[in-house]
């Protein structure tokens, strides 16, 4: 692939990324500081852009450089994760990428399920925010949170998710609301990423009237269900993704369960090739099923 810079140009650049310092990446690479400034020196010709701005406090990545890290550091990664593998003897390995509030509070519960019917399959699993580039290899599979709007690749939706306000059983008793309206004047938890917010269910339940401030705004649907389960305000998320903490009784729903806006928000999406493998097949097989059996509530 003559598009593709040398290898070594590519470790260099993420080293000093990573480590902020020639000298410091230098050790890293068991070469001289010079060695690895010769090597960015080469990227940023091959590339005709400027990676690092250089000055007396130190070197940091320039805007171009922070764009180009974000693309080959996930490649880099996979690179290596695909040579321990083959040097380690793995087969049959599988690379599943999700949200993470998905990945922690609603997979993490069911892989011991998955690990018993598929043992022969080595799962690494890796959870962010930021959908996975398949054309890095950076996933075989990513479990995405939102509107699907992914063309060319296969995108298949997990279950219907029933969002309502949550809080702690101690929080509803203190505060006994009765209807929608009397959240305005309760302490709410905003999850900024949540393609539901709390407009569109008060406007549901008549409410025309939006929240004038938050008590507290995340960008995770786990925080802000963490800082429910402490007492902190009223939380507007999925029970389906908040199961084990209604089953557990840690939340409970603030009004009845009919009172629920209901949406398609997690998809199972690969590029179409990826479906060929059979790990991608049974892993792909598995969540489906393991999203059909799971409830609305608990």
């Amino acid at each position: 692939m003559a598009h593709l810079p040398p290898l070594a140009t590519l470790q260099a650049f993420e080293a000093v990324a990573r480590r902020r310092s020639f000298a410091l990446a230098a050790g890293e690479l068991s070469l001289t500081a010079s060695a690895v400034s010769h090597q960015v020196a080469k990227l940023e010709g091959f590339l005709g852009v400027k990676l690092f701005d250089r000055s007396a406090q130190g070197v940091r990545l320039s805007v171009a450089g922070e764009a180009y890290l974000r693309r080959v550091a996930g490649a880099l990664g996979a690179i290596g994760a695909a040579t321990d593998d083959v040097r380690q003897g793995v087969r049959n390995s599988l690379y599943v990428h999700a949200s993470p509030s998905f990945a922690s509070l609603w997979l993490m519960p069911r892989l011991a399920d998955f690990a018993a019917q598929h043992p022969g399959i080595s799962l690494f699993l890796s959870a962010s925010p930021t959908h996975s580039d398949f054309a890095l290899g950076q996933a075989d599979l990513d479990i995405r949170y939102g509107r699907p709007q992914w063309p060319d690749l296969l995108v298949r939706p997990l279950f219907e998710e029933h969002i309502l306000p949550l809080a702690s059983p101690a929080f509803i008793e203190r505060y006994r609301l009765r209807t929608p309206a009397d959240l305005l004047q309760t302490p709410l938890i905003q999850s900024t990423v949540s393609v539901v917010q709390w407009s569109d269910w008060l406007a549901d339940r008549g409410v025309n009237q939006g929240p004038e401030r938050f008590a507290l705004r995340f960008d995770r649907a786990q925080l802000a269900m963490d800082a429910a389960v402490q007492g902190l305000g009223v939380a507007l998320e999925s029970a389906t993704i908040a199961g084990v903490l209604l089953a557990e009784g840690r939340l409970a729903p603030v009004f009845p369960p009919e009172w629920s806006v209901k949406v398609l928000a997690h998809f199972l999406v690969h590029p179409p090739r990826h479906g060929k493998r059979p790990e991608v097949e049974a892993f792909s097989d598995w969540v489906s099923t393991a999203a059909l059996a799971s409830p609305s509530f608990p």
